[in-house]
């Protein structure tokens, strides 16, 4: 059975989407704020959070970028925002999808199954590059057998790059989707932690594409 927290501040909705989601065969667990949600995140395993935007506590982008930060647990974000800028705000912190409410429980029904079924497979727990292994869930990378000793954001770089190799990703982009949307450091903060992975790795596996930014190698080296 999979089990779904579910992130939202209003008793009618909270009880509409617990019988929904039960009815329909899954375990939920129901959260009225930020840092209830947090709290029962990291007592409990979840297979998919239904995460609300408007949040008492911890609004729900940081509630989102607090759990990116340990998990990747698919996230589906409900909202009555439907703006374009706060979608890519939260497709930029790694969400699966968004519901706009109000909403139609058989569509979100579909879009929980989707999502669960996408993000089963052992295969997705595992990326490997060349003769580099990450394991997604234990945070382990070698290189040849060897271990590295990542910090978390050099980890998140490493992930982001070889989750789509070839795609070139440029400073903001990078910024928005590790350090968070409203991070008003210098860019070249990126530079750094670019500087930083390629020591460790040991090899030239992540490219700088000239005046737009990085991707991982797309050559045999």
């Amino acid at each position: 059975m999979k089990h779904i927290l579910i992130v939202e501040d209003e008793p009618d909705i909270q009880e509409l989407l617990r019988t929904y989601l039960e009815d329909a065969g899954y375990a939920a667990a129901v959260a009225g704020d930020g840092v209830a949600a947090l709290a029962l995140f990291g007592a409990q395993s979840f297979d998919l959070v239904l995460l609300d935007l408007m949040l008492p506590k911890i609004a729900g982008f940081g509630v989102c970028e607090l759990i990116r930060q340990r998990s990747q647990v698919p996230i589906l974000m409900l909202t009555a925002l439907d703006g374009e800028e706060q979608q890519l705000r939260g497709f930029g912190l790694d969400i699966d999808d968004y519901v706009t409410k109000p909403f139609s429980m058989p569509v979100l029904l579909e879009k929980i199954r989707v999502i669960l079924r996408r993000s089963g497979g052992t295969a997705e727990d595992r990326l490997r590059y060349r003769d580099l292994v990450m394991e997604l869930d234990t945070r382990e990378v070698t290189v040849a057998g060897r271990p590295l000793n990542l910090t978390a954001r050099e980890f998140e770089l490493l992930r982001t790059f070889l989750s789509a190799p070839g795609r070139v990703f440029t400073r903001e982009m990078l910024l928005t989707k590790l350090w968070g949307y409203d991070f008003f450091g210098d860019a070249r903060v990126v530079d750094c932690h670019i500087k930083n992975l390629r020591h460790k790795l040991g090899r030239d596996y992540i490219e700088t594409v000239r005046g737009v930014g990085y991707r991982a190698a797309k050559e045999d080296i």
